[in-house]
């Protein structure tokens, strides 16, 4: 079914719906992004702005999940001193696996297990 569009000018373009979706681009785009590509784009355009789009929505979810995980609690910086101490209190050296409890009292009662 045709449609009505008004341009910048005023001037009113009949335009096929058909035409204007593409339902394989706006499946893959997440629902809070709206694509509108240029009239007079060719296809080597039209892929260079859905190259550009695509790496900027993947650097996007990358900074995203890296900013949710910086809360994160972990022994990265911590496992030595940790293991220095059970060295010193224990008299034996063990190796603090990553997946240990970062609570400082649950790890200690499990040095055992280390």
């Amino acid at each position: 079914m045709p449609s009505q569009q008004t341009s910048a000018d005023g001037t009113t373009a009949s335009t096929d719906e058909a035409e204007t979706a593409s339902p394989g681009l706006e499946a893959a785009l997440p629902g809070d992004v709206d694509l509108d590509m240029p009239d007079d784009a060719d296809d080597e355009e039209a892929a260079a702005i859905v190259a550009a789009i695509g790496a900027h929505l993947h650097d996007h979810a990358l900074a995203a999940a890296a900013a949710a995980a910086e809360g994160e609690v972990t022994w990265d910086d911590e496992r030595w001193s940790f293991a220095g101490r059970v060295r010193a209190q224990q008299h034996r050296t063990v190796r603090v696996p990553r997946g240990a409890p970062t609570d400082p009292w649950s790890a200690a009662g499990r040095t055992k297990q280390f």
